[in-house]
């Protein structure tokens, strides 16, 4: 599975969320990668996260109205569209003020991680864990316990 994080803020190299995400990156057994671009005005962050979607991905948009599901459902639902021959998903995390309803249009799959907020670079790293739990639980590793 190939996946595709594209996010509003620069995560900066040397700190400890970086250190976070590029752990779990490197357990994952799957292509991640990361795009991101400077905070701007709503709309231009709009067009760089649709614009950065790969062609044929899945779209999953990290917002506060979304569904909020076990990890589980989420790796159910992912490993659905392996079978039905799906091999790319991008998430979508947007700047301060949220998604605007063109991008949230887009999505597949609209998730919350609850209601609290999270900084970015905090939600970044919880995201790359849970990518890494979801290949887990698909491949039956141990890792993930109900």
């Amino acid at each position: 599975m190939k996946i595709t994080i594209v996010a509003i803020g620069k995560c900066k190299k040397n700190s400890p969320e970086a250190a976070i995400i590029e752990e779990y990156i490197k357990r994952s057994n799957w292509q991640i990668s990361i795009k991101e671009k400077d905070n701007s005005n709503q709309k231009d962050e709009a067009e760089f996260l649709i614009s950065s979607i790969p062609n044929g991905a899945k779209i999953i948009v990290l917002d506060e109205r979304g569904e909020n599901i076990k990890s589980t459902e989420l790796a159910n639902k992912i490993l659905n569209w392996q079978i039905n021959g799906i091999s790319e998903i991008c998430f979508l995390i947007g700047g301060a003020d949220g998604h605007l309803s063109t991008t949230r249009d887009k999505a597949d799959l609209i998730l919350s991680f609850g209601k609290l907020t999270l900084p970015h670079m905090l939600m970044r790293a919880v995201l790359s864990e849970q990518i890494y739990r979801i290949q887990t639980i698909i491949s039956g590793h141990p890792y993930h316990r109900n």
